[in-house]
């Protein structure tokens, strides 16, 4: 039963890190000091979907629902959720236009919030 409750856990906050990851930037608008967190957090996301690597907070969550009793998943965190809701199962080139649409979403908040009144 902790180990389910561990597992929820770490995938509340896996949620909460990739909704963090895609929407932070909009925080930035008003607290600059937040891109310190939210820069290494866009990067992570976007070299996870150019790469197909496993996000490590999908290691543990399986691991914690193994050593529980449970099945985990095996693709990663935005394959399993993202694909049961809105896609089929994601393709290379449907991955790695998630990771340009992030990465052009959040060059336009940043050069919003740090590039207006720069340029003569």
């Amino acid at each position: 039963m902790i180990y389910r409750l561990l597992a929820d856990a770490v995938l509340v906050l896996h949620f909460c890190f990739v909704i963090f990851t895609v929407f932070g930037g909009l925080l930035v608008l008003r607290r600059r000091w937040i891109a310190w967190l939210h820069l290494p957090a866009v990067v992570w996301g976007i070299l996870i979907e150019f790469f197909w690597w496993i996000c490590p907070l999908t290691t543990v969550e399986n691991y914690l629902r193994q050593i529980g009793g449970e099945a985990g998943y095996a693709a990663g965190f935005i394959d399993y959720f993202v694909s049961l809701v809105l896609y089929s199962p994601l393709s290379p080139a449907v991955r790695f236009t998630l990771g340009l649409v992030l990465l052009t979403f959040n060059l336009a908040i940043y050069w919003r919030a740090f590039g207006r009144g720069k340029v003569a």
